[in-house]
């Protein structure tokens, strides 16, 4: 639904010049003050670091209410679709804007199969990677460079056909950068399998061994990638826009989401989250203590997974986590000492008067990171495992920003606190 203009509206006084600011409210009855044309009529800016205060665009794709834990896509709470749905499902439903029927969801399940295979010159392009170069950065760049092997115009059948391309092979970039790093042999798709089982197919399976999927992992991976499909305007979700709003085509606007989605205080938290565990665990495993030196302002022990800039209350995707966490480890036969440190930890801090006062509770990064460790994903990997959930909603994102009428290309205003203007120093003046 679009935003609606209310009879509201919300009055400014700035030097001297009354100014009445429009107010729209959302479908779900948030509100936003409308200044577009605030520098237009008064010369000034707002001042934003972080732009926490600030609406960039109108979506109707992705619902949050962090006060109390919620989180739609397109409408339907994720613990419904975290239950009943697959990723391709959720993929549709986030790109298309309904959730499909049979024969919908059968087509796009073919369509991606289809499309799984990347062009053997494409698998070269992996040679000139350092062995141990970092996977992220080398799905960026893979992304980045399948803008040079689909060059069609942007009509509206061609991108569809990138959409479906790159959903398609995305996991097989993936796979690719992992077996290049390790020195191992591409894994051809095998389309036979599902979306996330062909995936971990392509990452544990060589051609001297077979890998037989284990359909609760596979589902426990489906279940992961739904979970990170989208979440609203987060930083790599605004550069996803930011740099399609120059008419960019798709790879590249995906491509810089990746990147941004790379950084340790996004994409990479849950790796933090690990070093933890492992921290905790090294040094005798005594929870308490170290929640105590997390507390001390003078210690510089951090409690990872806790907290999370929109979520004031529990991250719903970590409830559903939770639960997934056990069922993995339970199916694989892990005792896991990481798993056992976790749950003390969380029972710990959710008693403790200080994370209650400071909203602290734990996010989707708490537990995702156990569960990709048992399933034998490398820790560097974990962010692409993020990647490849995020991708859908990328994609809607950048399909509906493209659609806006209202889109411009993203320019924010500054406040400039450098030098004024002054005269040039000829070299032989200057001290």
């Amino acid at each position: 639904m679009p935003t609606t203009l209310t009879s509201d509206v919300a009055n400014l006084d700035y030097a001297g010049k009354p100014l009445s600011l429009p107010v729209i409210t959302g479908s779900e009855g948030e509100v936003g003050i409308d200044i577009s044309q605030l520098r237009a009529k008064t010369g000034a800016i707002t001042f934003d670091p972080g732009f926490g205060n600030t609406g960039a665009c109108r979506s109707a794709i992705t619902f949050i209410d962090g006060e109390k834990g919620i989180l739609r896509y397109r409408g339907y709470p994720i613990e419904e679709l975290s239950e009943k749905s697959t990723f391709l499902e959720v993929a549709w439903l986030l790109i298309k804007g309904e959730l499909p029927t049979g024969g919908q969801l059968a087509g796009f399940t073919d369509a991606v199969k289809h499309h799984t295979m990347v062009h053997q010159d494409f698998g070269r392009f992996f040679e000139g990677f350092p062995k141990d170069a970092h996977p992220m950065p080398v799905c960026a760049a893979a992304v980045g460079a399948l803008a040079t092997f689909y060059q069609d115009p942007e009509t509206p059948p061609h991108v569809e056909d990138s959409v479906t391309r790159l959903i398609a092979k995305m996991p097989t970039i993936a796979s690719y950068s992992y077996k290049h790093s390790i020195g191992q042999p591409f894994m051809y798709p095998k389309n036979s399998l599902g979306y996330a089982s062909n995936f971990l197919h392509m990452m544990f399976a060589t051609p001297c061994e077979e890998f037989e999927v284990n359909p609760v992992l596979a589902k426990a991976v489906d279940l992961l990638l739904i979970l990170h499909a989208d979440h609203e305007q987060n930083c790599s979700t605004s550069t996803v826009r930011v740099v399609g709003s120059s008419r960019a085509n798709l790879f590249a606007s995906i491509a810089a989401g990746i990147s941004a989605l790379w950084g340790s205080l996004h994409g990479g938290a849950n790796q933090q989250v690990i070093e933890m565990l492992d921290q905790i665990e090294a040094e005798g495993g005594d929870v308490q203590t170290f929640v105590n030196r997390a507390k001390d302002k003078k210690d510089n022990s951090r409690l990872m997974g806790f907290g999370h800039r929109v979520y004031k209350n529990f991250d719903p995707r970590a409830t559903i986590l939770k639960k997934a966490c056990t069922e993995v480890l339970g199916t694989l036969g892990i005792k896991s000492r990481q798993l056992e440190i976790a749950m003390k930890l969380e029972d710990i801090a959710l008693k403790d008067d200080y994370f209650i006062s400071h909203r602290l509770y734990p996010n989707v990064d708490f537990y995702s990171g156990i569960i990709y460790k048992a399933l034998g994903i490398p820790v560097n990997m974990f962010t692409v495992m993020f990647t490849l959930g995020r991708l859908p909603g990328w994609i809607a994102q950048w399909l509906e920003m493209r659609s806006d009428p209202d889109t411009r290309i993203v320019r924010p205003r500054q406040i400039y606190t450098g030098a004024t203007q002054r005269a040039y120093v000829p070299m032989s003046a200057r001290p």
